[in-house]
């Protein structure tokens, strides 16, 4: 692929230094469909990125397009707080009837805020709340968001540090397989429980990833995740699944804890819940807990109508008809699961491991600034995929749950590729 220099200027002296992805991809991105970009100039893009999970259903997804425009143009609700509205009453009776109740899953639904840290933040406030407690455990890698509450909860040194001030109330403990296998599961965790001398507060709550996205996309095993959930229930702590980046249908289920046979006291679910990368988010808590006082939690923006709208046309798209997509997902997964361990095999002084669930996956690399020029030598040939893991180490594969079979095995094609012409 020939690129031409794009026009940068007013990006580079006039945005923030803070910008990111466009420092990995130096382009001008135009228009999307499905699983394809295309810059300014034309050129096109394997997308393995999907809006970092947000797109789950691939780029304007003809379905969601057509109900968003037929709402937008009869001049449906855009904006509604926390106003009842037709297609709010839509999302949650197409919610309740497609996702809680064939799963048994009694969950109430709280509108937070646009985006996912909104729904960790009421999550972590809502369990303080309700125990009376301060502290919430997390684990080592996670990942929860960017605003204070969320980051206490977060692992990466480097995000950690932009906070400017002490991240308070938050204890991390070794996600599943930290040692190695070589002590056994919450030794520690439940010691300090226990011990009277150990300094921890007595949480309220646990906070976990089933699967670490950021954080290097460490998978925690069934057993793990349910030996965890007695823990809670044992000590009195509750525990919340942060679903941001892994619900959705992600892993293949539609929540990603569902292959545990848990049920987590609170759940936080943004990115692909809107289905078009509409900024909304919820968090979802059992009955009990919902002591709430009107207004207690609240945001300007947690009333997205257009948001609604399309997420409901993504239920019944592709949630209404029982375990299609779970089954469809799974396949997909499978077929990359082969071609991570062909380049694995290929390259296996470079490849240090690789590991995901459904159509998530990660490649960890010994020379851990490799996977940086992977991602590099893999926009250069038509391919956007991004790095994960505390030092950037492991490539991460996030495409869209709709990728077809083809389309999967030219961007494996061409991550292999990238693989192999860097050194």
């Amino acid at each position: 692929m020939t690129i031409t220099q794009p026009d940068l200027s007013v990006f580079e002296t006039l945005e923030s230094e803070v910008r990111s992805y466009c420092r990995g991809w130096p382009t001008v991105f135009d228009r999307a469909h499905g699983s394809r970009m295309y810059d300014e100039d034309g050129h096109e893009y394997l997308d393995f990125f999907a809006g970092a999970g947000s797109l789950n259903y691939g780029h304007n997804n003809p379905v969601l397009k057509r109900a968003l425009i037929d709402y937008l143009e009869r001049d449906g609700v855009t904006h509604g707080l926390d106003m009842s509205t037709t297609a709010k009453r839509a999302f949650l009776e197409s919610f309740q009837n497609w996702i809680l109740r064939p799963r048994d899953l009694p969950y109430k639904v709280m509108f937070p805020g646009p985006t996912g840290t909104n729904a960790v933040e009421s999550a972590l406030k809502l369990a303080r709340k309700v125990k009376g407690r301060e502290s919430i455990v997390s684990f080592t890698n996670a990942f929860h968001g960017m605003s204070l509450g969320s980051l206490a909860v977060t692992g990466n040194a480097f995000k950690r540090a932009g906070a400017g001030i002490p991240l308070v109330h938050g204890t991390p403990m070794p996600f599943d397989n930290y040692f190695d296998g070589a002590v056994e599961d919450f030794l520690w965790f439940e010691r300090l429980l226990e011990d009277q001398g150990s300094g921890l507060n007595k949480p309220a709550a646990v906070i976990v990833e089933t699967v670490q996205g950021e954080g290097g996309i460490n998978v925690a095993r069934p057993e793990w995740l349910r030996a965890l959930a007695e823990l809670c229930e044992r000590q009195d702590m509750l525990l919340i699944v942060d679903d941001i980046q892994m619900g959705c249908g992600r892993t293949g289920a539609f929540f990603s804890f569902e292959e545990a046979g848990i049920t987590p006291d609170i759940v936080t679910v943004s990115k692909s819940i809107s289905g078009y990368g509409l900024p909304m988010a919820l968090t979802l808590f059992k009955p009990e807990l919902d002591i709430w006082e009107p207004g207690e939690h609240n945001g300007t923006f947690r009333g997205n109508n257009p948001a609604f709208v399309t997420a409901t046309a993504a239920l019944e798209a592709y949630w209404a008809d029982g375990s299609a997509m779970e089954k469809q997902t799974r396949a997909r997964g499978e077929q990359v699961e082969q071609a991570m361990a062909a380049i694995s095999e290929e390259n296996p002084a470079a490849v240090k491991e690789y590991r995901g669930r459904g159509l998530v996956w990660g490649m960890e690399f010994h020379d851990k600034a490799r996977a940086g020029r992977i991602a590099a030598r893999a926009f250069e040939l038509g391919l956007l995929i991004e790095t994960s893991g505390p030092e950037g180490e492991v490539v991460k594969l996030l495409p869209a749950l709709t990728i077809t079979p083809e389309e999967l095995d030219e961007g494996l094609t061409t991550l292999a590729r990238a693989v192999r012409e860097t050194a």
